[in-house]
């Protein structure tokens, strides 16, 4: 590869590069051909031309036979600004460097050394092989001026630049002759690997790559007519997108219209009622019942063996049991809390007070919270009795029942304080945030909180009176 001389200081015009290409008639005689690459002023362009960056892919390419060209006629280059941005498609770190360019026939050899007498066996040099490479200006790569990127048919990526414009259009257009000429003279002579039968060059099916090579041409109507196939497709699709949209829309509409209703699937068993997170008197309803069967079944267990224990109420039991109760108890089956897998008392009354917790409306409805916050704001003792009575009165039946078994249970825990430890104050902290809460409890969950307790204690305290327990 030949590298252009400085300008003539007298004429002014550039002396040509030149190149000595070896012909394929003789392996031994070497016969020089002259190629002109002078350029005329007319034919640099003023501004390098702005063009989108385009990707392009990058994979191995077949070695297409030794250069046809003499390597080296002319060492003599200038020195340019050089960066490898990628190494066989690998993406590398930009660092631009001060190089000497010496362009051969088929090769641009890049040395940090002035080549003075040729380039010296083992010296530090950059090959940027031009068989099949691509050229083009960037404006995008780099923000110096000037600049053009080198893609070389392995899939490497260099940009040269150079701050004078015409001496970096000459190199562009005197590499991108050299490349071209390079690429046509192997494409006569491919060779082909012996576990390979593509004679083709690496960017053949890049846009706006042309090539000389025979073999190439009828590849290029394929590659477009399956472009077109699948560009074809894509507007069939999109055109039709609206169609399909509205397709899917009345399927759904019609599976939803179609779609049994509760009842149906619940009188087919498809879906169970559950017990807990039901509503209380739907709940009641369902078993025909004004209390909850779960919770008359809980407070029999507890009264049988457990009413002494340590902490009743207040210690948690294992969540796990507890869960595995609740499944029990959701899915209808028997459920024996006399069996020894439910011996830990505190299992039975931690699932009790996840009845409570999970019931969509509490036993002290939302309704009525302010309601007996004001009646336990009363200072008369009887008065507030009164209230509070008067409050719960006015409760759904199934709520009045459960709160009056729930109520007589916990008064009757509270008979064996001594030994289960358990105090009024105890018993309605454990029971005041599970039996009611605010509409908007968030608010003030702390004020809240404290009328749950004292509303809580108070019925236990006068649970006689308001329900009518004497003699019990």
């Amino acid at each position: 590869m030949a590298a252009s001389s400085p300008s003539d200081p007298q004429t002014g015009s550039l002396d040509p590069v030149k190149l000595r290409i070896k012909t394929p008639q003789s392996s031994t005689d070497r016969l020089s051909q002259s190629k002109s690459m002078v350029l005329q002023d007319s034919d640099l362009p003023q501004k390098p031309p702005w063009r989108h960056r385009r990707n392009q892919s990058q994979h191995n390419t077949v070695d297409a036979g030794a250069a046809l060209l003499d390597p080296l006629l002319n060492l003599k280059g200038e020195q340019m600004n050089m960066a490898k941005i990628s190494e066989s498609g690998k993406k590398q770190r930009k660092n631009w460097t001060a190089m000497w360019a010496v362009l051969t026939a088929d090769q641009l050899l890049f040395s940090k050394d002035k080549p003075e007498h040729g380039l010296k066996a083992g010296g530090r040099t950059d090959v940027v092989e031009l068989s099949g490479a691509l050229m083009e200006w960037t404006t995008e790569k780099s923000s110096r001026k000037n600049v053009f990127q080198i893609t070389t048919s392995k899939g490497s990526q260099y940009l040269i630049q150079d701050d004078c414009q015409s001496t970096a259009s000459r190199w562009f257009h005197a590499i991108k002759k050299a490349a071209s000429s390079s690429t046509e003279d192997r494409s006569e002579f491919p060779l082909r690997r012996s576990n390979s039968t593509d004679l083709s060059p690496r960017h053949s099916s890049l846009p706006g790559y042309t090539s000389a090579s025979p073999s190439a041409k009828p590849r290029i109507p394929a590659h477009r007519r399956s472009i077109n196939m699948f560009g074809s497709a894509k507007l069939k699709h999109s055109t039709s997108d609206s169609s399909d949209k509205n397709r899917v829309k009345n399927r759904l509409k019609k599976f939803i219209t179609r779609r049994p209703s509760m009842k149906t699937l619940q009188e087919k068993g498809f879906i169970k009622d559950r017990v807990f997170g039901c509503n209380l008197s739907t709940l009641c309803e369902r078993e025909g019942t004004t209390v909850p069967k779960f919770v008359q079944t809980c407070i029999r267990a507890v009264e049988k063996r457990g009413l002494q224990a340590d902490g009743i109420y207040r210690v948690s039991g294992n969540l796990a049991t507890i869960q595995k109760l609740r499944f029990i108890v959701d899915q209808e089956e028997e459920l024996d809390l006399d069996h020894s897998q439910w011996e830990d008392i505190h299992v039975i009354t931690g699932a009790l007070k996840m009845f409570f917790r999970e019931l969509p409306e509490p036993l002290f409805p939302s309704r009525f919270f302010q309601r007996f916050v004001e009646a336990i704001k009363i200072q008369e003792p009887q008065q507030k009795v009164q209230a509070v009575k008067k409050l719960i009165e006015q409760m759904p039946k199934p709520n009045q029942d459960t709160m009056k078994v729930l109520f007589s249970h916990l008064h009757r825990v509270l008979a064996f304080s001594r030994r289960n430890l358990m105090s009024t104050q105890g018993v309605s902290i454990v029971f005041g945030p599970t039996l009611m809460w605010h509409e908007q409890d968030a608010a003030n969950m702390a004020v809240n909180m404290a009328f749950q307790n004292q509303i809580v204690e108070f019925i236990l305290i006068e649970s006689h009176q308001i329900f009518d327990l004497k003699g019990k």
